[in-house]
């Protein structure tokens, strides 16, 4: 049933991650649709095509190598100004005729030329005034941003649903209510050693000379009733190094400790990293994990969209690490980078785990999907070419330079050629690749173990 779990966690995944490509997809096809622009193809996959179907002017399918997806949208290279000059020509029946003629003046200058012809062999005079370069620049925009903002969309919609009910494994509190410990300190460790580890000359803890167990309900403090955690903290701060009289019930039975707090230097509350020496006990309580609605969830995503942007500027340096931990030369490192292998191994094992409850286990994957969602659509907004990002910055330097000449009286400085950008983007595209295959050899050879 073991190998059977593990299969089941990585499918859902792997079918999770495959709706989430799909929709990136469908959200660049369907304004391109709706604005009058050309799609001929929605493949979710690459390489060799396992299944597809023609409905109407586009081929609807799904290719073997599950690790992306693409949408065909006519028209995304310009032709050059050059060709244009040289190659326009009419058919027999007088429409106008495009064609791309090829240069061989430089490596560079033929990889344009060759993805321009590529690109213009599929266009015909029917296709005139649906071509996507023709398109204003704010609806280019429109296409490019919606694929990444379908993924942002769904990872705030499954963050919304399990912070709104589960609530925030990164963000707890204090349970509610009279405070029940769930730890106790067996000796006062200096809160600047920042250690866990008790050492012989470390004094026993007050709580500790109380009498105090984890699972014991604290009632009255010095006589003062205790109704929650904030209150037990502040009554102990301000006990300094005095004496204390603890009520507490176990199993239901009240009992009463005594013992001196001692002066500690800690912090004030749990989210200030102030310190100053105050009254210390010994104890945390019984937490929570936090709950909150749609604002909520708006900003903890915000701190996460930090942590994704700070995350890809070390990718490099990550995936180099991920490299040498693959031949042997460092361990590899618990914060890398995974790929979609990864992803799957994680899901596996959780659901795979039977003294894991079935909440927390769905919780997980829910969180697993929404985060690599989340990833996914930040990654496609970084200004390179081949991502979206790529196309965006260039539709934005369109409408900005054409808004420019208008406003000096200039004429118009007509479309920016995307084209001229094509060998950063292959450049981009070969490190991506490299990149992806290093995460799914380390992700196989020497792969993060879940705690």
């Amino acid at each position: 049933m073991t190998a059977f779990y593990y299969l089941l966690g990585v499918l859902i995944f792997v079918g999770s991650i495959l709706v989430s490509i799909g929709l990136h997809e469908l959200g660049h096809m369907i304004p391109a649709k709706a604005f009058g622009g050309k799609v001929t193809q929605y493949f979710i996959g690459f390489g060799p095509t396992v299944w597809s179907k023609q409905v109407g002017e586009t081929e609807y399918g799904v290719k073997a190598i599950p690790l992306g997806g693409y949408v065909k949208i006519v028209g995304m290279l310009p032709p050059g100004a050059t060709d244009l000059a040289d190659e326009v020509s009419r058919d027999e029946q007088g429409h106008q005729v495009t064609r791309i003629r090829k240069s061989n003046t430089g490596m560079f200058t033929q990889l344009i030329s060759d993805a321009r012809a590529a690109e213009w062999e599929l266009i015909g005079p029917e296709d005139s005034g649906r071509l996507f370069y023709t398109m204003r620049p704010w609806k280019k925009i429109v296409v490019m941003a919606a694929g990444p903002m379908v993924n942002i969309v769904i990872a705030f919609l499954i963050f919304a649903g399990i912070f709104a009910t589960y609530g925030n494994q990164s963000d707890v509190e204090p349970a509610p209510g009279t405070p029940v410990l769930t730890t106790v300190s067996d000796c006062v460790i200096p809160y600047a050693e920042q250690r866990v580890q008790c050492r012989g000359t470390d004094p026993v803890s007050p709580a500790v000379e109380a009498g105090l167990r984890p699972g014991d309900r604290i009632t009255t403090f010095n006589g003062e009733s205790v109704t929650g955690w904030e209150q037990l903290r502040g009554l102990i701060q301000r006990n300094a190094d005095g004496d204390a009289v603890i009520g507490y019930e176990r199993d239901g039975r009240p009992l009463e400790g005594a013992t001196s707090t001692t002066v500690e230097a800690r912090p004030t509350d749990a989210d200030s990293e102030v310190v100053r020496e105050v009254g210390f006990l010994g104890v945390t309580p019984e937490i929570r994990n936090v709950t909150g609605g749609p604002l909520y969830t708006l900003e903890e995503m915000g701190y996460m969209t930090v942590d994704v942007v700070r995350s890809l500027a070390t990718l490099p340096q990550k995936v180099w690490g991920v490299g040498r931990a693959i031949v042997g030369l460092q361990e590899r490192e618990v914060d890398s980078p995974v790929s979609i292998v990864g992803g799957s191994r994680f899901a596996g094992e959780v659901v795979s785990r039977e003294a894991f409850p079935v909440v927390e286990k769905s919780v997980f994957l829910l969180s697993l999907v929404a985060g690599f969602n989340l990833f996914i659509g930040l990654f496609n907004f970084i200004p390179l070419l081949p991502l979206d990002g790529g196309h965006i910055i260039s539709a934005a330097w369109e409408g900005v330079r054409r808004r420019l000449a208008r406003l000096r009286g200039r004429p118009d400085p007509g479309y920016v050629d995307a084209a001229r950008l094509l060998p950063i983007a292959y450049v981009v595209a070969s490190c991506l690749l490299v990149m992806g295959v290093v995460l799914i050899i380390g992700d196989l050879v020497v792969p993060i173990q879940l705690a």
